[in-house]
């Protein structure tokens, strides 16, 4: 059973005063939680382990679909395989931040991979902000947390010029270059996460600013522009496969600004590869029965499964079947046009009220920070944030 501390909850007025205008779901319920998710300092180093353990399993993977061309296998847009094998093949384009979701670890259930979020993962704003708040407006102890993320993500930033050096000497090799910050016009959501990322660019020691999506110039031999103003790197809160099937003109400009050495794009085109849940068919391959690792398939399993599909959000899309090949559970959305893949069915950790608890690790150059989503089976764009402490 998941222990639960109970909260004095954070008021909207609150959260809205520390920028969480999304704290209510649409059918008027709150979206933080007023509960803590109690784990032990060995669940926590667990967790930490097994993010830095998977990341390292998906360099090896993602090197092996290269090197085998299984581009297609994986889901990955044609129009982004050039720019994603540009990206991988120089250090400069740096992965910034992933987070892993994961079930178990808590409860004495075994940690094991759901998916790994590499792109544009949701969630860092609350897993960051949000829980450490829950721990001070409560009186509670605010170290009592496996949550570094914002100081991870200002030694990231650092790396992205001095890669894998001492970040203590990023004064001596910066240039003055610039990061432009950019997320969708109309999402609070997108914008706050953002500039959240940019505050930590700019204590990190760079030159930034923010600016829309639509706001953007883009030329494949000058490079990324704000203005007249030209920008060394560009933070865009957008999926690069939406990028790659919603706007396959910017996808070329793109590729052909990271071929012409013009601009870095944070993430980088690579962590598609990441990101596509057709890749965890590729870890079972390579590391069988690996104790973090379910199962995984492009066919059905002859055990209780789950399809989903490889850039499917939210739970859209996904099925879970029984062992016999009936349906226990389905939802519906917009992604089956994705490559979809059979995943070993796992429980997760439950609460008294058979909520459903999902782990998720975020990982920046090493795990850095643990959040819970909670709802059922299936976890949907319904389901609830709920931080945590370290009993």
């Amino acid at each position: 059973m998941v222990n639960l501390v109970k909260l004095q909850p954070l008021t909207k007025e609150y959260l809205e005063s520390i920028d969480c205008y999304w704290h209510t779901d649409l059918d008027n319920t709150p979206y933080i939680a007023d509960e803590l998710v109690e784990v032990s300092q060995n669940e926590a180093n667990a967790y930490y382990a097994a993010a830095n353990e998977l990341y390292n399993m998906y360099i090896s993977a993602a090197q092996y679909v290269i090197d085998n061309n299984l581009f297609h296998e994986v889901g990955i847009p044609f129009n982004l395989v050039e720019v994603v094998k540009n990206s991988w093949e120089n250090d400069v384009h740096w992965h910034l931040y992933g987070r892993f979701d994961l079930a178990g670890g808590i409860d004495g259930k075994p940690i094991k991979l759901i998916e790994f979020n590499a792109d544009t993962p949701t969630s860092l704003y609350e897993s960051s902000i949000i829980q450490w708040a829950m721990l001070k407006k409560n009186a509670l102890d605010e170290a009592s947390q496996f949550n570094n993320i914002h100081e991870a993500l200002k030694e990231n930033f650092r790396r992205l010029v001095v890669l894998h050096g001492d970040t203590d000497e990023f004064g001596k090799y910066y240039e003055g270059w610039k990061i432009l910050f950019s997320s969708v016009a109309g999402s609070l959501e997108d914008e706050v996460t953002t500039k959240f990322l940019q505050s930590a660019a700019n204590e990190a020691g760079f030159h930034t600013d923010f600016a829309y999506v639509d706001e953007v110039s883009f030329a494949e031999e000058e490079g990324v522009f704000k203005g007249d103003e030209n920008f060394e790197f560009w933070f865009k809160l957008i999926p690069w496969e939406d990028i790659a099937i919603k706007e396959p003109n910017l996808a070329l400009i793109l590729k052909d600004i990271v071929q012409n050495q013009k601009a870095i794009i944070l993430n980088p085109a690579y962590t598609l590869l990441f990101q596509s849940k057709a890749m965890m068919k590729i870890l079972w391959d390579l590391y069988p029965n690996h104790p973090l690792l379910l199962e995984t398939s492009f066919e059905p399993l002859r055990v209780k499964h789950v399809k989903k599909h490889s850039f499917g959000r939210e739970g859209a899309n996904t099925t879970i079947f029984e062992a016999d090949g009936s349906v226990a559970e389905k939802t519906d959305g917009e992604y089956e046009n994705f490559v979809p893949i059979y995943q070993e069915y796992v429980d997760f950790p439950k609460d008294s009220l058979g909520n459903s608890y999902q782990a998720g690790v975020f990982f920046a150059y090493e795990g850095c920070g643990l959040g819970f989503r909670r709802g059922g089976a299936i976890l949907n764009n319904y389901a609830k944030f709920i931080g945590h402490i370290i009993n």
